[in-house]
């Protein structure tokens, strides 16, 4: 049997000596129900602490909502990004809230002020997040180790105050890291009431005392502190690491394989509803069919169009091929933008394994471009927006497509373009997440990839950012700004741009600096946003462009440089004939 992630969790707070009890602390373990497993997968186990701040005036309301908000708010956030993003994006905007809830309300910075800590238990990793002077501890075997640093600056010997807490400015610093997890690992996230009054020494000796029984140990803990006359709210929670997910790859491949794959379909073949109208494309690896939905509404008289996509029988028997094909679909269905194409069929039980997405009538990018050899500059912008509109909604899901070229890319009737194919795209959230499943480096096609694809090294968001140059680039110059790239050279190939305006002539110096930019080798020299770069492909970036005009001839046209030198050494060597008279 698979073994997935479970956790013993205990807590333990009180008010202590004060008439009123600031800390606030939470956890959430997803249940043993389907829905819940897969969010337990996806999305791990949260513990979270939190010590309004002495002297706030809403500090107990403030630990309240951080606690409660982070762990609600963090299971809604999307599958695909990674814990650090949903996390950040989440404490950010509490910060904020906070922040200006204590201006309303109390009418200083000092309004609403909490420390906060909290660990994101994510298949074998744990990822931390902290601000202020609560404290998270790990204890593994009989080495006790303070995973955090406290955010407090002494003035004296019994004066400090918090240098970073959430709510008390505009601006916040999370300190983040991730560990990983083992068996039998415990974890202590405590506030200062604890930690200011029991020594390192008493915790390890509590945790050791009782490592399988967590709500023990914060008892004993809180105990400990009360003895020790803590001046403070007393709070403390203990994770026990029981068991580390360990996929079983048997489960999973019989878990892929619980469809069949369809048999060979021909024109009145129904599959589920679909009817199949014709074969659009074969290849070793999949058919893809026009259907027509008969469980659809008639819309004019007629029943919509799909697209049906089964994979080959030829990997009938491979898990990784098979996970990719799944993968494709899951991505679509996470997606939306009238820029990207969108997955069908999520509303009835399927017999076979296959994928529907929706029916674009018109031609792939690459068509229109063998159509369209000479397209207006405004032409060019114009559809470099809309992939672009596309490609900012898979960022922002912490996608990237990695594939993107003219064939993955459709023309509808109504001139909008929609990506499709996303049997490559990176998702960050799934990658935190071990598999059995370890899949190699997925590079595109050689003419669009950038060049860190070759050397095995991950891509990014300017990774796509390269692809899209090399199409704009195309579009203006019906040519690829490093030649024709064969996949088994690519590692040793030398990355010399050719300028836009060598092939044509319209094309303006700012926007060949632009291009050049899109599709600089190093990803590092790269836009690092898509904004950015639409912002200079449409109007001229003079910093970018006197950056280029700078450059050696050498760098900005190889081709002219040696030209260049060419002519130079005939002259020299006419002048030397002349000179000694041959």
């Amino acid at each position: 049997m698979t073994k997935s992630l479970s956790v013993k969790i205990g807590q333990t707070s009180t008010a202590g000596v004060k008439p009123e009890n600031e800390d606030f602390l939470g956890f959430h373990t997803p249940s043993d129900k389907t829905d819940d497993q897969i969010q337990l997968e996806s999305k791990g186990i949260t513990i979270a602490i939190a010590d309004g701040m002495s002297g706030s005036d809403g500090g107990k309301e403030a630990s309240q909502v951080c606690v409660r908000q982070f762990i609600d708010d963090y299971y809604g956030t999307p599958e695909s990004w990674t814990v650090k993003q949903a996390a950040t994006k989440i404490l950010t905007a509490l910060n904020t809230w906070l922040y200006s809830q204590g201006q309303e309300k109390y009418g200083t910075a000092k309004g609403m002020v909490t420390t906060f800590s909290a660990i994101v238990i994510k298949s074998q990793t744990a990822h931390l997040f902290h601000v202020g002077d609560s404290r998270i501890y790990r204890l593994r075997g009989s080495d006790l180790v303070q995973l955090t640093r406290d955010h407090r600056v002494w003035i004296t010997d019994d004066r400090d105050y918090l240098s970073r807490a959430i709510g008390i400015d505009t601006h916040l610093e999370i300190d983040y890291r991730s560990t990983t997890i083992q068996e039998g690992d415990l974890y202590l996230l405590s506030t200062d009431g604890v930690h200011d009054y029991v020594s390192d020494k008493e915790i390890q000796q509590v945790l050791e005392a009782h490592r399988e029984d967590p709500q023990t140990i914060t008892d004993e803990l809180i105990n400990a502190a009360s003895t020790n006359e803590s001046k403070d709210n007393i709070s403390a929670q203990v994770a026990l690491i029981q068991h580390v997910p360990d996929p079983d790859k048997t489960e999973f491949y019989e878990q892929l394989t619980q469809l069949p794959f369809p048999p060979d379909l021909t024109a009145g073949n129904l599959l589920d509803g679909y009817k199949i109208v014709r074969e659009l494309n074969a290849t070793s690896r999949s058919q893809v069919y026009l259907a027509v939905d008969t469980l659809s509404e008639k819309i004019k008289g007629k029943h919509r169009k799909v697209v049906i996509k089964t994979p080959s029988v030829n990997f009938e028997d491979d898990p990784t091929y098979i996970d990719l094909f799944l993968h494709e679909e899951w991505v679509a269905k996470r997606l939306s933008s009238p820029h990207l194409i969108k997955v069908c069929g999520t509303d009835r039980k399927r017999s076979f394994l296959y994928t529907v997405v929706e029916y674009v009538q018109g031609q792939s990018l690459k068509q229109w471009m063998a159509d369209n050899p000479n397209p207006s500059i405004t032409q060019v912008r114009g559809t470099v927006d809309q992939i672009a509109r596309g490609l900012r909604a898979m960022h922002r899901m912490e996608m990237i497509h990695q594939d993107l070229k003219p064939d993955n890319i459709l023309l509808d009737e109504s001139n909008t373009l929609k990506i499709i194919d996303f049997g490559s795209t990176k998702i960050a959230g799934l990658a935190e997440i071990k598999s059995v499943i370890e899949h190699n480096q997925i590079v595109g096609t050689a003419n669009y990839s950038a060049p860190e694809y070759f050397k095995g090294e991950p891509g990014s968001n300017n990774s796509d950012i390269f692809s899209l140059g090399v199409i704009a680039y195309e579009m203006l110059t019906g040519k690829l700004p490093y030649g024709e790239i064969s996949p088994e050279r690519a590692a040793k190939k030398k990355f010399n741009y050719t300028p836009a305006r060598q092939y044509n002539p319209q094309v303006p110096d700012w926007m060949d600096a632009c291009l050049q930019k899109a599709v600089h080798p190093n990803p590092e020299r790269r836009y690092g946003l898509l904004s950015e770069f639409l912002t200079d492909f449409s109007k001229p970036n003079q910093s970018l462009l006197d950056k280029s005009t700078s450059q050696p001839l050498l760098e900005r046209n190889p081709l002219a440089f040696w030209k260049s030198l060419a002519v130079v050494q005939f002259l020299v060597i006419l002048g030397l004939l002349y000179y000694f008279g041959w």
